[in-house]
């Protein structure tokens, strides 16, 4: 299907304007965490692989970690079980696992590789399959609470994914962690994000997330925010839930030599391009 003459116009608006970040990101890896309302819309989903493949295209070395919290759920609830949570970590039993694997490793991470292809870049599947490259061991709640079969990433076994970048393709990795006895673990999407990140010596990590960003005790954006200033929003339990762990992972890799961090808003359309490609970018950025 052919565009408009008014949409061409706009297109070609937007990478005139963007042509100063695609040079400045060219040839530089940018870790993406995906989920949310950008992975269940469908034309969401259509915008992130397209914009995903257009990055690749012109020179970025984008990498995805995904989620699937939703999809997980939805398919736990037509067996009658219901999801708890600790600090935004799915509790994980054995019948859990199985799921995830199938939805997360499979369902999902399929879909977004054959998506990209579609849309005219190159991906590659990083699952529960092969190749394992997130090392991982069992993770304790804050209060070491016991969560099941739930990990922690201890390292990811980078040289696989760099081939892969190397290559053109885009790693799309699903956040599925084995130990060393060879059993498979749930690690949040985001913590994983964040690990490679590090691992790779990312440019930028983004994190997709279902509201506009980092909200103060006013409900209001944070634009911009400091470590210690995020620290501090956590202590005083103004991040709860799911922010944590986004938060959490942001803090460390930007401690741990990622140039830039970003918490922003999946539910706007193209919100990736917008986060690369303009000087305000979106959401909140971890300073």
């Amino acid at each position: 299907m052919g565009i408009s003459v008014k949409q061409a116009k706009n297109i070609s608006s937007v990478l005139s304007e963007g042509l100063p970040y695609i040079q400045r990101f060219k040839g530089k890896i940018i870790v993406v965490k995906y989920g949310g309302a950008a992975m269940s819309e469908q034309s969401l989903k259509r915008n992130f692989t397209r914009d995903i493949s257009l990055m690749s295209l012109v020179g970025m070395k984008p990498v995805i970690v995904h989620g699937g919290g939703p999809q997980i759920a939805n398919e736990l609830k037509k067996k009658g079980v219901i999801s708890k949570f600790i600090s935004g970590h799915r509790i994980t039993d054995k019948p859990t696992m199985n799921i995830v694997k199938k939805i997360l490793g499979e369902s999902i991470n399929h879909e977004i590789v054959k998506l990209i292809k579609k849309a005219g870049g190159d991906a590659v599947s990083f699952n529960h399959i092969k190749p394992k490259i997130i090392k991982a061991s069992k993770y304790l709640g804050p209060d070491k609470q016991d969560l099941g079969l739930v990990g922690k990433v201890d390292r990811i076994l980078v040289s696989e994914l760099k081939n892969i970048i190397s290559s053109g393709s885009i790693p799309v990795i699903a956040p599925i962690g084995v130990n060393k006895d060879g059993s498979f673990l749930n690690i949040n999407a985001d913590v994983v994000a964040g690990k490679v990140a590090e691992s790779l010596k990312a440019e930028k990590l983004i994190l997709l997330t279902d509201i506009k960003g980092i909200l103060d005790d006013n409900k209001q954006i944070i634009s911009k925010i400091s470590a210690n200033k995020g620290r501090k929003l956590i202590k005083d339990n103004i991040i709860k839930g799911g922010m944590t762990p986004k938060l959490l992972a942001a803090l460390e890799a930007k401690k741990n030599g990622v140039k830039s961090c970003h918490i922003i808003d999946g539910r706007l359309p193209h919100a990736v391009l917008l986060e690369v490609l303009t000087a305000e970018g979106v959401g909140t950025m971890i300073s």
